[in-house]
């Protein structure tokens, strides 16, 4: 049996957390791991994970500095002599590092996406970057990469050591009885969702709204919160879109939000592997996507959706437009979006491949 120790922050409920949750509740009834997870905060990643039966212990951060946090988590380390600790973020992984020294654990990393890196603060965000990198190259045993994209960037960009860096992609549920098809009255809706933040270039989103509704009575959704809302907002007002724009806010359950859609839209900058999209696809939603990032290794262009290979709004209208157009093509695509995911983004899948990586890295 295999002694697993998982630490992350929980704060929030974004890609992270949720692809965290997914595994972690797989692996909570697993027969071959003993499982224990620290999380710095208390929020919706604890509670999910009590009802699934995971043993949690909460340090919360918000009361302790990093010493205090420090002592805490090597005293849970230290009683349960872990064979592997598995971290997801840059001060999780410091703490994996310095709460285990001695101990003989092994350390993996997960790389949920490519450090967003600009604006007011960046050097020190950098230097916080390329000592998070410089930490997982030297120290982790193991770092896994979402996507074949993150990997790459690891090993070529960070100096990773190819052997060392595993590309494991993200998994979701896949929802019982999952229609298809959605074939909802006009008008049809096209719908986003994730953290209001400028790399899902959402404002975007509300130019391909505003050519889109020229042309086609379609409506479009985007759900989350963020410090970017007031730009949204601000550019649906200067586009006249307020009957054909709807916010719906933070949602905690997102399945019904997806079924009421359509087509789904992403408009990032770059991405790892999405939750998002993922979740979608398994709701049977066609995607239209950028082609950045990992977005490639889900959506086939022309197969589960289209891939954009250009930020010009009128690329991705004239895309949506041929789907809103063609019955047949939207439900073409709404059966292999679903037949994709369950093949290939199962949470049993990556559960599989973590398993596959912490045996591999044990064996060394």
């Amino acid at each position: 049996m295999i002694k697993l120790c998982h630490i992350i922050s929980g704060d929030l409920w974004a890609g992270a957390e949720v692809m965290a949750c997914h595994l972690l509740r797989a692996q909570a009834g697993d027969p071959e791991l003993q499982l224990s997870v620290l999380l710095l905060n208390e929020g919706r990643l604890a509670a999910e994970l009590r009802a699934a039966g995971c043993a949690v212990t909460i340090l919360d951060e918000k009361r302790h500095g990093f010493a205090s946090l420090l002592g805490q988590v090597r005293g849970h380390l230290k009683k349960m002599r872990p064979d592997l600790i598995h971290s997801h973020r840059y001060k999780e992984n410091l703490l994996a590092l310095l709460g285990s020294a001695g101990l003989g654990a092994r350390l993996v990393a997960t790389q949920h996406g490519l450090p967003e890196v600009g604006g007011v603060g960046s050097p020190l965000s950098s230097l916080k970057v390329s000592l998070n990198f410089a930490l997982m190259r030297r120290f982790f045993g193991r770092t896994v990469a979402v996507s074949d994209d993150i990997r790459n960037y690891l090993v070529m960009k960070r100096s990773f050591a190819g052997r060392r860096v595993a590309a494991v992609r993200n998994g979701v549920p896949v929802p019982s009885g999952a229609a298809a098809a959605h074939n909802h009255p006009a008008p049809l809706c096209v719908g986003s969702s994730g953290r209001l933040f400028p790399v899902k270039d959402y404002p975007l989103m509300v130019e391909v709204t505003d050519m889109v509704r020229r042309e086609r009575d379609v409506v479009f959704r985007l759900a989350g919160e963020g410090p970017c809302r007031d730009e949204i907002l601000a550019a649906v007002e200067r586009h006249g879109l307020r009957e054909n724009f709807t916010l719906t806010g933070h949602l905690d359950a997102m399945e019904p939000f997806y079924r009421g859609l359509d087509l789904y839209l992403n408009t990032s900058l770059h991405e790892g592997i999405p939750m998002t999209i993922l979740e979608a696809m398994a709701c049977g939603l066609p995607v239209v996507a950028p082609a950045v990032g990992g977005i490639g290794e889900i959506v086939t262009d022309g197969v589960e959706g289209y891939l954009v290979r250009d930020r010009d709004p009128a690329s991705f209208a004239r895309r949506l437009i041929e789907l809103v157009d063609d019955a047949a093509l939207r439900a073409a695509m709404s059966r292999a979006a679903r037949q994709k995911v369950g093949a290939m983004f199962s949470v049993e899948k990556m559960a599989k491949d973590y398993q596959r990586v912490y045996r591999e890295l044990l064996a060394d």
